[in-house]
């Protein structure tokens, strides 16, 4: 996959409008040892900054975690469950980046 830095640089051209239409969310992910993501959609719409915005939804995850996440090797759900993957604020919100990965 790459590095999490490329993951999220490459986020916007592999997420079709399609798959994000009806959604309006704001995620900011915070990954140790990466960095920190803010994605916003809107509209059928994906944009990725670099930093921490305001947001419906932070994940934090370590970056090892993150990328078998991303990666199809690790369950969110499993990782939540484990507490390897941390979320604060809106849980709907959270469940519809299903969606995406």
């Amino acid at each position: 996959m790459g590095s999490v830095q490329e993951f999220f640089e490459g986020l916007p051209s592999r997420v079709t409008a399609d798959r994000i239409a009806g959604m309006n969310n704001t995620y900011v992910f915070e990954i140790d040892g990466a960095g920190t993501w803010t994605v916003a959609i809107a509209d059928g719409t994906l944009t990725v900054n670099e930093g921490a915005g305001d947001a419906d939804c932070t994940f934090s995850a370590g970056e090892e975690t993150f990328e078998k996440i991303v990666a199809g090797e690790q369950n969110a759900t499993t990782a939540y469950m484990t507490g390897k993957l941390k979320i604060k604020g809106d849980i709907g919100a959270a469940m519809k980046l299903q969606k995406l990965f």
